[in-house]
């Protein structure tokens, strides 16, 4: 009997260390761990659009849907709201020759967004007016803030705002930041979406809309800067808690090169830093190239030449990686397009009012150099702009000279509404806690 328990007992160690040879040898000649796969972006389709923009009464929208242009009529003194397929653009441009109004005026027409930044004049010396429009079926609660040279100047004046479902609330930037000269403004609501636009009248001559600006960046591509006389004044804004220093790099259509005196600036945290960039970039057709320690805005203002001179503005923007659309184009149009860095190529298609559109050109930047593209459009038309290779960024002018003195228009060329970038979600208790 006591052999037989013996054998059993002998025969369960046998197993057992068996067992804890077959492991060990597993666990020594087990694969090496893979790595976690990191979430990528991902580029999906736009399945619907909708684009809102303030009403100029009497006068007529363009409607770009892929393919087909047509202009539509504004009749309403209210908000203008055209909703559609993925690649939707709407804007409009007027035109006055005379009166405290006179110049050309472009808008793209704004896609409702839960934050939207704007870099221009201030109320001291323009007459600003800020155009919010709640196009959804819920009340949109925003806080507006404005920024200056000597910092934030708003106060809670702007703060908690709600603008009711269909709403258009008009403000005059007065009310919130009388003495600034130059500003920064930022629409940020906590509930609802709201589209967001600005109508600037300067107090010496000229008006346009300003276009909307970049979020806050630590690199920042200001394009669309035309050659040709008159100043040009660069807004840098610092909205954060920290000094920015900011470097500076010019790429005209002969070079690229940090400007001289203006190769490094400091903005004061919260202040907005106003440049005269006119001799930096010597009549040159240019994008200006921000490298910040802290993320910044920024923005042009363009100065026509004559007696009764025009103004016009852009801002920072991203590059054409998703195409960009604009709908509103005529007579005088051209491409402003720079490369910063390597050599780029884009697809730039016409499509004319109730036409075919026409077949699409290829046009080559050269690497750091900007070029100027005029476009062979008559009458109203759309102006498409694909992605070939390379980095470009870019904006649409329009000029038309006078006796009086060059009407001129602006407008960065935006992300089209084809595609959007979905970022990965990450598995964080962050997503749920404030």
């Amino acid at each position: 009997m006591r052999t037989f328990a013996a054998s059993r007992f002998g025969l369960g160690v046998l197993v057992v260390a068996a067992l804890v040879a077959l492991y060990g040898v597993a666990y020594v000649t087990r694969p090496a761990p893979r790595p976690p796969v990191e979430a990528q972006a991902r580029k999906v389709p736009v399945e619907a659009a909708t684009a809102t923009c303030p009403a100029a009464r009497g006068e007529k929208v363009s409607v770009y849907l892929p393919g087909t242009l047509s202009r539509e009529p504004m009749n309403d003194a209210g908000p203008y709201t055209v909703n559609g397929p993925g690649g939707l653009e709407a804007g409009y441009i007027t035109r006055a020759t005379g009166g405290a109004g006179r110049g050309l005026a472009g808008l793209r027409c704004a896609e409702p967004a839960a934050e939207s930044w704007l870099v221009g004049p201030g109320p001291a010396r323009a007459r600003v007016t800020l155009h919010l429009v709640n196009a959804d079926k819920a009340p949109a609660f925003a806080d507006v803030e404005v920024y200056a040279a000597e910092g934030p100047v708003s106060g809670d004046e702007g703060l908690g705002m709600e603008i009711a479902p269909g709403e258009h609330r008009r403000i005059d930037l007065r009310t919130l930041a009388a003495a600034a000269d130059v500003m920064a403004v930022s629409v940020t609501t906590f509930t609802g979406r709201l589209a967001v636009s600005a109508r600037a009248e300067l107090e010496t001559g000229g008006v346009d809309w300003l276009p909307p600006a970049a979020a806050p960046a630590t690199e920042v591509v200001v394009p669309a800067i035309p050659g040709g006389g008159g100043r040009r004044e660069l807004l840098v804004a610092a909205p954060g808690e920290t000094d920015a220093t900011v470097r500076i790099k010019a790429v005209t259509e002969g070079a690229a090169y940090a400007m001289r005196g203006r190769e490094s600036v400091d903005v004061p945290a919260g202040g907005v830093l106003p440049l005269d960039v006119t001799t930096g970039i010597g009549g040159e057709s240019a994008a200006l190239v921000l490298t910040s320690t802290v993320p910044v805005v920024a923005g042009v203002v363009i100065t026509g030449t004559g007696r009764q001179p025009d103004v016009a503005f852009t801002a920072g923007t991203p590059a054409l990686d998703l195409g960009s659309a604009v709908a509103a184009n005529g007579a005088g149009s051209r491409l402003v397009l720079t490369a910063p860095d390597g050599a780029g190529k884009v697809r730039v298609q016409v499509v004319p009012e109730g036409g075919e559109p026409r077949a699409p050109v290829e046009v080559t930047v050269p690497a750091g150099r900007t070029r100027n593209v005029r476009l062979a459009g008559e009458g109203a038309y759309a102006v498409l702009v694909t992605p070939v290779s390379g980095r470009v960024y870019g904006g649409r002018v329009v000029e038309e000279r006078l006796r009086t003195g060059v009407l001129i228009t602006a407008q960065p060329l935006a992300p089209a509404r084809l595609w959007t970038v979905l970022r990965p979600l990450t598995d964080t208790a962050r997503a749920v806690l404030p």
